[in-house]
Formats: C-alpha cells, structure tokens, sequence
C-alpha cells in the first residue's frame, strides 16, 4: 500500500544561473539539504520554484534528474499544474511513472470566471488520460493567485468520482475559514495548509502539515512544531513561526526567500529570478533581512 504523504514540504526555490537557466545541479544540492534540515519531503515546481516560469521540458528534465540523484520519489509531491491539458498530462504521466508519492495540482487558472464544472472536468480529463490507478492527486487551492479555485462541491464531486486517486489537498486560500470547512467536511482527505501560520490549527482538527515557502529557509522550527503539536507550549511555538511570516509580510515572497538565501550562503546567483519578477531594491533587502534576524 502506498504511504501517505504529510509532515512538512517545502516548494523548492530553483536557483537560476546568470543566463537565467536552472541551476540544475545547485537546486538538487538544495533539495538534499532541505531534506537533511527537516522536511519530511518536497513539492518541486510549486508557485515559490517559479514553476510557471519553466518550460514544460525544464520541468521534466529537472525532476529527471532529481529522481536519478537518489532523492526518494516516495518523498515528492511534485506541482503539475500548467494552462494546457496535455503539458499537465506529461509531467503528472512522469511523476506517477517515478514513483513519487502524489501531485500537486492547480485548477486551471487562466481563463477566468470558470465554475464548478469546468473546474471539475479539467481535473477529471487529466486523471482520465493518465489512466493509472497509482496516480495521487493533491488538488492546490491558490484563489489569491490562480482567481480560480475548489468549492467544497467540486472536492465533493471529485471524491466521488475518483476515491484514491484525490486524496488531499494544499490550501493557500489564507482563509483559515474555507481550510477549517474542508477539514470538517470531508474526514480523511489530507490537508495541508499553505502557511506556516495555520499550521498548529491544521493539526488540532486532523490535517497532515503544511506545504510552506518558508519551510526553505527554517524546515527545522517548522518540523518541530509538527512534532510537537500536543506539547504545552505549542502555541508558543506557533507564535515563533508567526514571527518569522510577519517578518517577510511586507515583501514579494519569491525575491524575498533568496535574497534570504545569498545573504546565507554568500552566492548572489540566488538572486537570479525570471522575468516578471524582479529583486527588491537595496533598501527593502536591508530592512527584510534585518526583521528576519530579529524574528529569531
């Protein structure tokens, strides 16, 4: 039987080179390191790797050459979503053919305005030409972004339609009241919550951890609240992790992280983001990386 996936999971940062080309041997280095730091896996390609940014090859060759460097495929939930049916068919093809442990799966967002059943059939017509009773799927709830999400009817349809093959979900909604209605509605179906923040919340009510940005550059504190949720000081140890978010706030997520992660490591290669987006400015950098310092 197949092992559910939970704990904490990192969206891995991909560090570009200066020709803005993935770093390809640096970024499986980083993903090795994250493990050794206390994810208990990692979801490549999500919104903090600038997935949508890779071409569909990259994205292939790169989770190729992932699985080959001996990273266990049981430990993957790779992102799967694009705006095209049959890219998203390639990459979910792939990973199920890896043995990693689930996908991670976007509605489709471009196309505005869609509703339940156009959501509903762009999941089912990816599941439906994969064909492979191994595939799991984590369906990604991001309205702040994609505009386009999961109602409670859709996951309720999808279950129906597909038990064992939707098995759980990352909800980066940011409203704790849709994640608390999905955890009360639909026992058994694994939900991570998105941030850190909501972590302790997600566990008191059954979920199985989180899928953070922040878990590239503090796995360690979050896997210990993880661990130690029923712990007296729990909510102390949230309130650590709350600090650390709020140190960030202000900031675009992606440039904030590595500009974090040159400071640390003194390659300003990590800097190196795709277009559209751009690095904050000395300024920003300063501040943010001054109120993180602090946070700890």
């Amino acid at each position: 039987m197949q092992e559910k996936l939970h704990g904490v999971f990192a969206p891995v940062l991909t560090p570009m080179n200066d020709d803005l080309s993935p770093a390809v041997e640096k970024w499986i280095a980083f993903c090795k390191q994250l493990l050794d730091e206390g994810c208990t896996g990692l979801a490549p390609f999500g919104t903090t790797s600038e997935a949508n940014s890779l071409g569909l090859d990259e994205r292939l060759s790169m989770l190729e050459a992932l699985v080959e460097s001996g990273v266990p495929t049981a430990r993957l939930m790779p992102g799967v979503g694009t705006c095209a049916i049959p890219d998203t068919v390639k990459l979910t093809r792939q990973a199920v053919q890896f043995g990693c442990g689930g996908v991670l799966m976007l509605p489709p967002f471009y196309y505005k305005e869609v509703g339940d059943e156009g959501v509903f059939r762009a999941v089912a017509e990816v599941i439906e030409r994969v064909g492979d009773e191994r595939l799991r799927v984590y369906i990604y709830h991001i309205p702040p972004i994609a505009v386009v999400g999961y109602s409670l009817k859709v996951i309720e349809r999808l279950l129906a339609a597909y038990p064992g093959i939707i098995v759980g979900m990352k909800d980066s909604s940011g409203d704790w009241s849709y994640q608390k209605s999905v955890l009360e509605n639909f026992p058994g179906f694994d939900v991570f919550t998105g941030s850190e923040r909501f972590l302790l919340a997600n566990l008191r009510l059954g979920g199985v951890g989180t899928i953070s940005a922040m878990a590239n550059v503090i796995p360690a504190k979050i896997r210990f609240l993880y661990e130690n949720y029923l712990a007296e000081n729990a909510e102390q140890l949230q309130e650590r992790l709350d600090r650390y978010r709020a140190a960030m706030r202000d900031y675009a997520a992606i440039p904030a992280l590595k500009q974090i992660m040159a400071a640390r490591t003194g390659d300003r290669t990590w800097l190196n983001l795709r277009p559209p987006l751009v690095n904050l400015d000395e300024q920003a950098a300063q501040e943010m990386l001054a109120k993180f310092a602090r946070a700890g």
